[in-house]
């Protein structure tokens, strides 16, 4: 008889544990708006979760160590006139994050490292150029201050956060609602799905779609892709009979997929979350109850499912942990934030080892929080792989670090495009008087906000110090 020989793999005995219910957040009331995101955003200093609010959309932000009830009074980041749509913390500062909104806006907003007296309502800055709604957001991963979003007028905008500039605007590629878009590892290229059930991977700079696949997957329902380490695309989507399929596809052979594998019969759609390091992708399904677990290796069948952690209760979206903020000690490999109806718990992933040293297999050096390029050296041409870090010995995430918004000087700009106004007497030309004493007004202005700034970032420091020295 012949033995059946089981695949080698350190990732085969994962598995997967609901936090204890102290280490929950209680009492959040989680948005209810109908939208296929995360609804969560976690990095190694803060939790976001997007949040019921009235008269505007809303996201509380939590310190990672504040679990337990939140009181219903915390405050929370307000700004936007209509529901929040989908939250992204900065890779390279984890106290800035963005939000998109239903308003046709995205905000990106600077969270201090204490606990705010009031709600948050003044964002660094309004990012304004979408007609529709904006439901997808994604920091570039190695580029700072580089900022990807996608509205429901069909078109991706790429910001510059640190200027307030549109670097590139890609409006005439996707001919329908876009419904997911992922970077590649160094932010060369893109993955995006599409309404017109169309798999692209686009060069942003060039505005070229290099590679499309039409119907990946055959079902009309909503599509998700994300690039793999080895430069594979894996995709989520239905089958024709509205049965969940995954796939892995070949972006320079996009004729046979690599791997496709029926699932399951479900109406939710799977959000893929991927970990590089491990080469592991994590499925959950909103409205599922469980986390399936996959890794994706060279050899046949390409998409080894390795197990599925389940609960009884319906996930209403996720959270994921970069590498740099999991529990090196434990052997934990990821860590989710699963969203409740009315709370977030986290759910560990372990790898079992018996020893208590670092586990160098487990934790490869993984990106870190310093940016690889500039925002102008990537629009230029160039690109750089991230800038990686070793988590031998932890990660402690640095200080509270500013983020600082340089506006172009609008005297300079050109002057917008469409219809121009008849021209009243209020429009006519300035004389270079005028110019120059404006120009002397803006430049004293600046001078006595930047002495503010400075004023605050020590009163801030202050508050922190003395914040430390009670705990």
């Amino acid at each position: 008889m012949s033995r059946r020989v089981v695949r080698q793999s350190k990732f085969r005995h994962v598995f997967g544990q609901a936090a204890k219910a102290d280490q929950a957040y209680e009492d959040i009331r989680v948005s209810k708006v109908t939208w296929d995101s995360s609804f969560c955003a976690v990095n190694p200093k803060f939790l976001a979760i997007i949040v019921e609010a009235g008269g505007g959309g809303a996201f509380i932000v939590l310190p990672l160590a504040k679990t337990g009830r939140v009181d219903k009074n915390y405050p929370l980041v307000t700004g936007h006139t209509a529901p929040v749509l989908d939250i992204d913390w900065c890779p390279h500062n984890d106290n800035v994050i963005a939000s998109a909104s239903d308003d046709t806006t995205i905000m990106v907003w600077q969270i201090p490292d204490y606990t705010p007296m009031r709600n948050i309502t003044e964002p660094i800055i309004t990012l304004e150029g979408h007609s529709k709604r904006v439901g997808i957001l994604s920091w570039h991963p190695t580029a700072r201050n580089v900022l990807l979003s996608a509205g429901g007028d069909n078109v991706i905008i790429i910001w510059n956060v640190g200027t307030g500039e549109v670097l590139l605007s890609l409006d005439d590629m996707h001919p329908d609602i876009i419904h997911s878009v992922c970077w590649n590892s160094n932010g060369s290229l893109l993955a995006t799905t599409c309404k017109d059930k169309t798999l692209r991977i686009v060069d942003p700079r060039k505005g070229q779609v290099v590679a499309e696949r039409f119907a990946a997957h055959e079902g009309m329902r909503p599509m998700r892709a994300i690039f793999t380490r080895q430069g594979h695309i894996f995709t989520t989507g239905f089958t024709r009979m509205s049965q969940r399929e995954l796939g892995l596809w070949d972006p320079n052979n996009f004729e046979e997929p690599v791997a496709l594998q029926e699932m399951d019969t479900s109406n939710g759609v799977l959000l893929p979350f991927y970990d590089p390091d491990s080469s592991i992708v994590y499925l959950c399904g909103k409205g599922d109850s469980s986390i399936r677990y996959f890794e994706i290796t060279d050899e046949p069948p390409f998409v080894h499912y390795l197990n599925t952690f389940g609960s009884k209760e319906p996930q209403r979206g996720m959270g994921f942990m970069p590498k740099r903020g999991l529990d090196v000690s434990k052997c934990e490999i990821a860590r989710f934030y699963k969203l409740h109806e009315r709370k977030c718990e986290p759910i560990i992933m372990t790898v079992p080892r018996k020893s208590d040293l670092f586990q160098d297999d487990l934790y490869p050096d993984t990106p870190g929080p310093e940016p690889a390029l500039e925002a102008d050296e990537w629009l230029s041409g160039q690109d750089a792989e991230p800038v990686l870090i070793s988590l031998r010995d932890g990660y402690v995430p640095p200080k509270h670090r500013e983020l600082r918004v340089t506006k172009r000087n609008i005297l300079d700009a050109r002057p917008p495009s469409g219809p121009r106004r008849s021209q009243s007497a209020s429009d006519a030309p300035l004389s270079q008087n005028t110019l120059e004493t404006l120009l002397e007004q803006i430049k004293a202005l600046r001078e006595q906000v930047q002495a503010q700034e400075q004023r605050i970032t020590a009163l801030e420091n202050m508050l922190c110090e003395l914040v430390d020295g009670t705990d």
